[in-house]
């Protein structure tokens, strides 16, 4: 048996809100054998989800148990699918009805915090 972390979120903590919403989530989740990896400070890690570095920069990313890669609103779901109290909410976030409204909002919101990062200098 591997010891591996059946989840593997990576994020950016260069953006304090990325930081912000990640440690809630952590405190959250609790100790659930997720792996964070923070991008800011391992830039390599950002091919191991196929990306480059920018794109992991904007977008939460996280591998599953089965080696699939989830991407933005579609990378929430599956954490939300696994925190306590938030379940119901990564379900909701992934029928079919609400799934691209949910997508289009965090791609909007994503793309413009990723801009103020780059006016701020935080990378």
């Amino acid at each position: 048996m591997s010891d591996a972390p059946a989840t593997k979120v990576y994020y950016n903590s260069a953006c304090p809100v990325c930081r912000n919403g990640v440690e809630a989530q952590q405190g959250r989740m609790g100790a659930c054998g997720i792996e964070w990896i923070d991008v800011h400070a391992n830039p390599d890690a950002a091919a191991e989800v196929g990306a480059d570095l920018e794109q992991v920069r904007e977008r939460l990313y996280v591998r599953d148990a089965d080696g699939r890669i989830h991407v933005g609103a579609d990378a929430f779901s599956i954490l939300w699918r696994d925190t306590p109290g938030q379940r119901w909410l990564g379900r909701l976030a992934a029928l079919p009805v609400l799934r691209r409204a949910v997508r289009a909002a965090y791609d909007w919101f994503a793309r413009r915090l990723y801009r103020w990062n780059r006016r701020k200098g935080r990378w």
